[in-house]
């Protein structure tokens, strides 16, 4: 993400526009302080950013700045070019889409390259297979591309594997997680499939034609439905701030009386409870006493592991 955050402000900013550092963390979806780490890493790289603190000032690009004509390479091009389109669909941020724009006519082989190629790789596989998942993703990169047919197997949440033929029309990229939206041939209907539960993924050798959908009614709500959303309010530590921010906004996060809370509406699920016990200390349940004690609960589950050895 902070290679697309990165040029994300370098674009703006070169459509002569003065953005403040709350802008920025507010359009991205980042923190303030990581913010003006990326602006200096822009400028440590050469770029003369301006930055002027106060009510008037901003973060501004002088107005005779062009990018070198050899800024990027072909492949970095390429690379650039899949990270951003990966990013205006989650931001639909008007300046990336421009940027988008120039930086597709000016590549110079007009051959799309797959997005995992030249310099960066979004992997939302495991540590531990990221080789594998990256295939996996080119593979069905593909078979979006040019339309072909693939004979999955695939584990549901319930460690079910079955068999199918896939077609696959769109790959979906949401918090932090790939999916493929694909018309399924053994339910007959379109699917969402969570490209981390593919096992393999096999060309057919058959091309297909694709069929009408509405990018609207892909349920990508999915991470909700089946859990009730609660009321929660959270007290952080300032240590724990910059991740707090990242993971719930900084919108959501004030000062009240001296303290940093969080008065947000949450999915009641196991992932909420593994969330909440990464931050550790940095963050403290104030409310729903029952959320607390499923913390509590598995927090002592966690404890009772490591009893004895």
């Amino acid at each position: 993400m902070k290679f697309e955050v990165m040029l994300g402000i370098l674009f703006r900013l070169l459509r002569r526009t003065k953005a403040s550092a709350a802008e920025l963390a507010d359009l991205y979806g980042v923190s303030q302080r990581s913010i003006y780490r990326y602006v200096e890493e822009l400028i440590v790289s050469g770029v003369p950013i301006n930055i002027i603190r106060g009510r008037n000032g901003g973060i501004f690009l002088p107005d005779t700045y062009k990018l070198p004509e050899n800024f990027l390479s072909k492949e970095e091009y390429a690379a650039a070019v899949g990270a951003m389109e990966v990013f205006y669909a989650q931001t639909r941020d008007e300046s990336l889409h421009a940027a988008l724009e120039k930086m597709s006519a000016q590549q110079k082989d007009h051959s799309r390259n797959l997005s995992l190629s030249g310099n960066i790789l979004v992997d939302s596989g495991t540590w531990g297979d990221a080789y594998n998942f990256s295939e996996k993703l080119k593979v069905l990169e593909e078979a979006v591309e040019k339309n072909l047919c693939l004979d999955v197997s695939y584990i549901n949440r319930g460690g079910e594997e079955s068999r199918r033929v896939i077609e696959p029309h769109i790959l979906v990229y949401k918090q932090n997680v790939w999916y493929v939206y694909a018309w399924c041939r053994l339910r007959e209907e379109f699917r969402l499939f969570k490209i981390g539960r593919v096992k393999a993924a096999r060309r057919t050798g058959e091309i297909f034609e694709k069929r009408p959908f509405e990018r609207e009614k892909i349920p990508l709500k999915f991470n909700f439905e089946s859990y009730e959303l609660i009321p929660v309010r959270l007290r952080i530590e300032n240590a724990a701030l910059p991740d707090v921010e990242e993971w719930l906004g900084t919108d959501n996060i004030r000062r009240e009386g001296g303290a940093l809370v969080a008065d947000v509406t949450l999915p009641d699920s196991p992932a909420l409870i593994s969330k909440l016990a990464s931050f550790g200390s940095g963050i403290r349940i104030e409310s729903p006493s029952s959320l607390i004690e499923k913390v509590r609960s598995y927090a002592r589950e966690l404890v009772s592991l490591y009893e004895g050895n």
